[in-house]
């Protein structure tokens, strides 16, 4: 509620946010932004719910610059964002994928955990600039590619899908069938909003 107040502000502020998909500061807590079938506290047979989308939260007011990265899988494109969010005269918020210890990985290989997401389609990256509006072009550009990972690979690389398997099997499957749908639909609005469909 804060973050959503100070974006409709209209103030020239650039916001960080580093998304752990959990309530990191109270132990790993499911929040609105843990997708479905990932194993939290009060989420413990799997999270049913789909993850909300904050970028398309923020772009719905159309005066604030939004960026999606993941510095593990493209810098460059991160770079350009924090370039871009400085430059414009408005509320800016960038979100990072930001892999997490309830993650159940090796935090060393962080990096290499945000690049699986992104390869495989569980995370996307985007920048929203509406500067470009007023110049006539499209506000909206699609920088992930294509994926070409293993979804389901991606996810039992983490504990906190892994776990669901073990412990409830069928439940797993129709769990993580529902995030990949989710993670599709997500990619085909942004394909929609980039007019690559």
């Amino acid at each position: 509620g804060g973050l959503d107040h100070v974006l409709a502000s209209g103030a020239n502020v650039n916001v960080l946010v580093l998304d752990t998909e959990v309530y990191s500061n109270t132990g790993g807590q499911a929040s609105k932004s843990t997708p479905t079938g990932s194993v939290a506290k009060f989420a413990a047979a799997g999270k049913r719910t789909k993850k909300k989308d904050l970028g398309m939260m923020a772009m719905s007011y159309g005066y604030v610059y939004v960026a999606q990265c993941s510095m593990g899988s493209n810098k460059q494109q991160l770079l350009n964002a924090m370039l871009e969010a400085e430059k414009y005269d408005g509320p800016s918020l960038i979100i990072c994928y930001a892999p997490c210890i309830n993650h159940g990985i090796n935090m060393t290989k962080s990096q290499e955990e945000e690049k699986k997401a992104v390869d495989c389609g569980y995370w996307q990256l985007y920048r929203y600039n509406p500067a470009l509006e007023e110049e006539g072009k499209n506000p909206f550009t699609l920088d992930s590619k294509e994926p070409t990972g293993d979804y389901r690979a991606f996810l039992l690389g983490e504990t906190r899908y892994a776990s669901l398997m073990k412990a409830r099997p069928e439940t797993a499957e129709k769990l993580f069938e529902k995030t990949q749908e989710d993670s599709k639909e997500r990619l085909d609005t942004y394909k929609r909003l980039a007019g690559k469909e």
